[in-house]
């Protein structure tokens, strides 16, 4: 494991030193450059780099002053930027951060130099960066895996020089990569280590972190049959046949004076086999990755709580279930009665992420309020949910579908300052209900029309469950792709 420290610049040799910029940045910072490195070479690097699309890395080998010897690498970020992408270059950020690992374990360490536009692309920045340094890794230890791995980050600006620890940048940017982490890492790590229970446990510790630090979070679970009594028939009809049971795991932090609050549901499927609708080998693997959502929403939540949410009350709800096969495992042409009231005719067991987020939604919603005192201004649901949003959208940008033009917008304007990209899906509910018609049920859970608007229709039916007197802003998340 790599431990990432966010710390300001300081002119320490490491056995490996990144530094990441635009060209012209780069040229600008020779004051970043490690001793040892002649102005001509570093200029000479810099040109070299031929950074295209993704960004581009060029190195050299320095002798230091005790007889060592040193990396350093020029990390060029590519100079275009489209109007969808975003001006941190996030994509190219994590691929050049990637040469630092080399020198991770040596002595000295790994030092990473990120030049940024303004201070304001730190904790974008940071994220990027953490996406390079996974923590789940299960390969054959090197022979250097007893070395402790550190790497140091810090910033600098591309007209002001390095940020200095006055710089209010590194505290947030900290826990952003930390949650991106924590997130990567739960969807790294194998089915068999990571059921229901344990990523319960995981949102147990979060809580008990951020309580540590002086961030109250109350905890509650509705688990097994306490579902199934409590009316939560889509939670429990996907989960009831695994060998760990079904859960909903609500994490709520209130600030004392809070004015309102937001509910974010995360999809928790922390494996999919698609049930009785069987995956093909080749789809299944990879189908740990179905907890992404859930796992995204606890390290945002986590890091949201730890950096402060002003007179905003967060709500975390995590709907975790395995779709496994077994004597009591849903099936095609049964009908399940949701939280909401509706009922559901099941066409498709493999179109469960749905199922689990009705309920939680329907529970975020609820007249009156299950979660905090008052219905949430907004609510946010996040799922691995549809290969069709990778069509539509692809890997890059998650698929967005709201209710309004203003929470539309907030998402698209939030993706591209932090990085983690939304293009908006069509929200027309009127085109997409009658996908889902049954003559025996409210609904069926899969669609009739493949080739209309999946990813749009499977959002539609989320958001059909939301209460009917429900008045506040509702933001889908598919990020099937970005996941």
């Amino acid at each position: 494991m790599t431990a990432l420290t966010f710390e300001p610049f300081k002119s320490v040799p490491a056995s490996t030193t990144v530094i990441i910029g635009r060209k012209d940045a780069l040229l600008a910072q020779s004051k970043l450059v490690p001793a040892g490195v002649p102005d001509a070479v570093w200029r000479a690097l810099v040109d070299d780099a031929k950074p295209g699309d993704d960004g581009a890395t060029a190195s050299t080998t320095i002798v230091n002053s005790d007889g060592t010897c040193s990396t350093v690498v020029a990390g060029v970020l590519p100079e275009h930027c489209s109007r969808h992408n975003s001006p941190v270059r996030g994509h190219a950020v994590s691929k050049l951060a990637a040469a630092a690992a080399s020198g991770a374990g040596k002595p000295g360490g790994a030092a990473i130099i990120s030049v940024l536009e303004s201070a304001s692309q730190a904790a974008p920045a940071a994220c990027a960066i953490a996406r390079a340094f996974p923590l789940f890794d299960q390969k054959k230890p090197a022979d250097d895996a007893a070395a402790e791995k550190t790497v140091r980050v810090s910033f600098a600006t591309a007209d002001g020089g390095p940020l200095d620890a006055s710089a209010a940048a590194y505290g947030p940017a900290a826990k952003a990569a930390a949650a991106v982490r924590l997130a990567a890492r739960i969807v790294d790590t194998p089915p068999e280590e990571m059921g229901t229970i344990a990523l319960e446990a995981e949102a147990r510790a979060a809580a008990e972190r951020l309580a540590a630090a002086g961030v109250l979070v109350e905890v509650d679970v509705i688990a097994g049959e306490a579902l199934r009594d409590g009316g939560y028939g889509g939670l429990w009809g996907v989960g009831k046949a695994a060998t760990e049971r079904p859960a909903l795991v609500i994490l709520s932090h209130a600030p004392k004076g809070s004015k309102k609050s937001v509910c974010l549901v995360g999809k928790g499927i922390v494996y999919d086999t698609g049930g009785l609708s069987l995956k093909t080998k080749d789809g299944m693997p990879g189908m740990k990755a179905d907890c992404g959502g859930a796992a995204a929403l606890l390290g945002a939540f986590e890091a949201a709580c730890s950096i402060g949410t002003g007179d905003t009350s967060v709500h975390l709800l995590l709907c975790l279930a395995e779709n496994a096969i077994g004597p009591k495992a849903l099936r095609n042409d049964d009908i399940i009665k949701c939280l909401s009231g509706l009922t559901c005719e099941i066409n498709n067991t493999d179109a469960e992420g749905r199922l689990v987020l009705a309920d939680g939604v329907a529970h975020a919603s609820a007249v009156p309020p299950k979660v905090g005192a008052a219905p949430p201004a907004l609510i946010i649901d996040m799922a691995t949910l549809t290969g069709a949003q990778m069509i539509a959208t692809g890997k890059r940008h998650a698929g967005v579908v709201a209710n309004t033009d203003e929470v539309e917008a907030a998402a698209v304007a939030a993706g591209k300052r932090s990085g983690d990209l939304a293009a908006p899906l069509p929200y027309a509910p009127e085109f997409y209900r009658n996908e889902f018609k049954s003559k025996v049920a409210d609904m069926k859970n899969s669609v009739k029309d493949r080739g209309n608007a999946q990813a749009s229709c499977a959002a539609n039916f989320i958001g059909e469950h939301l209460h009917k007197e429900y008045e506040g802003g509702w933001l889908h998340c598919d990020i099937a792709g970005p996941a």
